[in-house]
């Protein structure tokens, strides 16, 4: 029941849960959100081999972006939007509303394009040999890395809501679980260089965290979602270095 909780937040899939999940259930759905994003990994995979067979390469990245948009609701994409025009704020309270405001500013805007152009260019320059573990590793690290953000910093709303149950019900077991698992499939598909791209991309996303809270006293669902994005984006930067080592 979990996995399929987990499916119905991160994604637009279909899901046969229905109604509100009890806390606790929140709270396991945490253990398979790294699963989940194998599962994107997986459609992206295929999208990318069958599209690859008709179309050029650079139209074929691009659409593999519009599809993992598509498939996530742009949900992520939402909150990193929320999370850069909040940061342009003077103050945690100023920012904290800005970020819950529905309009879009100059700073989401440029933030966003600023996010998708590193993304295409990223994915583009990625070898032909490291396209398997790309992408499905840059879904699954990245959900990875908001169980992380979720169980090790405070989140900023101490009233009832979806981010505070999945802080209160991110335990210690639960995190260490969703990190195992991500930890099996990763050396799974890059062996030792899997666990120091694991590592790498978890010590970037190490500081993110930081920074967010200093400027706005904790976590919110926004940045999860802001979390999520960059930690894509540095799995396939970070993966083509990673890969080179001992080569």
């Amino acid at each position: 029941m979990g996995f399929w909780i987990a499916l119905r937040f991160l994604t637009i899939l279909p899901s046969p849960f229905r109604g509100e999940p009890s806390p606790p259930k929140v709270g396991h759905s945490l253990v398979y959100f790294p699963i989940v994003g194998l599962a994107l990994g997986g459609i992206l995979f295929g999208i990318d081999r069958g599209l690859s067979l008709i179309l050029p390469s650079v139209v074929v990245n691009a659409l593999l972006i519009v599809a993992l948009v598509i498939f996530t609701g742009a949900l992520h994409l939402d909150g990193f939007i929320d999370t850069c025009d909040g940061l342009s704020g003077d103050s945690p309270q100023r920012r904290l509303e800005i970020m819950s405001d529905s309009h879009v500013g100059a700073f989401g805007i440029v933030g966003v394009c600023c996010l998708l152009l590193l993304k295409y260019v990223a994915l583009l320059s990625l070898p032909n040999t490291l396209r398997l573990a790309g992408l499905l590793l840059m879904p699954t690290l990245s959900r990875w890395t908001m169980t992380y953000a979720i169980f090790a910093f405070p989140c900023v709303s101490k009233t009832s809501g979806l981010g505070q149950t999945f802080k209160q019900q991110a335990t210690l077991q639960r995190f260490i679980i969703a990190t195992l698992v991500t930890s099996v499939v990763t050396a799974a598909l890059m062996r030792w260089q899997g666990v120091v791209l694991m590592v790498g991309v978890w010590l970037i996303i190490l500081g993110v965290s930081y920074f967010f809270r200093s400027r706005l006293g904790g976590l919110t669902g926004d940045t999860y979602g802001a979390v999520n994005e960059l930690a894509e984006v540095w799995v396939l930067i970070l993966l083509p270095l990673v890969a080179g080592i001992g080569n």
